[in-house]
């Protein structure tokens, strides 16, 4: 039998970060980490292998900094929980026995059950496996005709990186817009225009009636009678937490499946906490659930489990989260953070939009030059900003991290226009025309006129 102070499940972002930073924290605690398998895929990297590095083994995390901060890892599937004898059970019959448990099992893809054609051969959800992910790209470089279903990051992103890898590629999503749970409509026009220049098809606001073949994927059918060819077609409609040990074990969960926690990561049962994936997540703004799953949020979440295992020392620090996203489309980053203005409108909020175009460098004729389009969203009233978008170069995959610590702080559109920026015209937009500032100053004077 092995005896683990600090015992963590999975061993993605969510786990990873957990118990290294756990073993920062109680440095005289033993920390036990336990996976299924023997590498851990960085989760955002994934789409990277079929296109960019052609190669499952360089989009590893490494384990040198788990086992060089002293951490225990164990390749190993927990197969029960008994919460009452605070014990795990391995696949090989080995039980651990805790003080404190993290569950960060993360999640699984989607598998849409409900299309006719789902299991056919070459229909591919995407596994966080690199075993499979590399016999993936295998099977996929003799492949010419792929359909991507599902519009979103993962959608995008595979279908932008296996159009680098010269293949006919199309996005089918059935809402009206790519990217429409992140982006407002002139954003994700700007999104699918770059995926349309760059040669990928584009189909949004049909769904998908069968996927067809003899045994193994020929054509995807839409229900507006649409045929597209197809040698593969790749599931990127999304993730479910990944919870069934928990619901086995008794651990409350809420009506989609997820482990309901607290602020501090607690959840129903004593000693045991949850990070990550597998976790529900409620709206900064709303408290109302929502599944926004990402690997930033996994982390800030083990942060605040692995300081608060023994004792509460951050009080409520998790007060939601404000979906912080980013991506880049071929040439053109995209990145938001808090409330779209759709979702602001369906909210009832009062609110107020602030927007600005300017170059990310100045003059604008040096050399990659892009332009950026910002768009910023405050309440009415206050001021207080609550969403933030940006398009343009790889200065917004950082600007928007401005935005989302703006967001959290609850900064207004006056301490927006006059926060104090460092530019350089090589780095950033100009001084005099900085896009932040600009589009809360777009903002302040609708507010003081209004």
């Amino acid at each position: 039998m092995i005896k683990a102070d600090i015992l963590v499940i999975g061993g993605s972002a969510g786990g990873l970060h957990t118990a290294t930073t756990a073993k920062k924290i109680y440095s005289d605690k033993k920390v036990v980490l336990v996976r299924k398998t023997q590498t851990v895929m960085v989760p955002c990297g994934i789409p990277y292998i079929f296109g960019t590095l052609k190669d499952a083994s360089k989009n590893r995390i490494p384990d040198a900094n788990l086992l060089n901060a002293g951490v225990e890892l164990i390749i190993n599937e927990v197969t029960k929980i008994d919460k009452k004898q605070k014990m795990v059970y391995l696949a090989n019959n080995e039980e651990i026995m805790y003080d404190k448990l993290v569950i960060a099992t993360g999640s699984l893809p989607i598998i849409p059950t409900f299309i006719k054609g789902y299991n056919l051969d070459n229909v591919y959800p995407i596994y966080k496996d690199e075993v499979y992910l590399s016999d993936l790209l295998n099977k996929l470089s003799e492949m010419k005709d792929i359909v991507v279903i599902g519009g979103g990051f993962i959608g995008v992103e595979f279908a932008e990186q296996l159009k680098e890898d010269k293949k006919n590629v199309t996005i089918v999503e059935v809402a009206e817009k790519c990217l429409w749970q992140a982006f407002d409509n002139e954003f994700c026009d700007l999104a699918e225009e770059e995926l349309k220049n760059n040669g990928i098809k584009v189909i949004t606001g049909v769904k998908v009636k069968s996927i067809l073949g003899d045994g193994k994927v020929e054509e995807v059918e839409l229900e507006n009678g649409e045929r597209i060819k197809a040698d593969a077609v790749i599931l990127g409609m999304g993730v479910v937490p990944n919870t069934k040990l928990a619901q086995e074990a008794g651990i409350k969960v809420n009506e989609r499946g997820a482990i309901i926690v607290d602020e501090y990561m607690r959840t129903s049962e004593k000693d045991v906490f949850a990070v990550g994936d597998c976790v529900e997540k409620r709206c900064f703004f709303t408290g109302k659930n929502t599944p926004v799953l990402l690997a930033s949020t996994a982390a800030m979440e083990a942060k605040i489990a692995a300081a608060n295992l023994y004792g509460l020392k951050f009080i409520r620090e998790n007060k939601g989260t404000i979906s912080a996203f980013s991506t880049k489309v071929f040439n053109k980053t995209f990145a938001a953070a808090g409330l779209t203005e759709r979702r602001a409108k369906e909210e009832d909020f009062e609110y107020v939009v602030g927007k600005f175009t300017t170059m990310d460098k100045h003059p604008g004729s040096l050399p990659r030059t892009n332009k950026i389009d910002v768009k910023l969203i405050f309440a009415k009233t206050s001021g207080v900003i609550i969403g933030a978008q940006i398009a343009g170069g790889e200065s917004a995959g950082e600007m928007i991290n401005i935005l989302s610590l703006a967001i959290q702080k609850g900064l207004t559109a006056n301490e927006l226009n006059t926060f104090q920026v460092a530019t350089h015209p090589m780095l950033t937009s100009s001084p005099i025309a900085y896009p932040i500032n600009a589009a809360a100053l777009d903002a302040l004077v609708k507010i003081n006129n209004r």
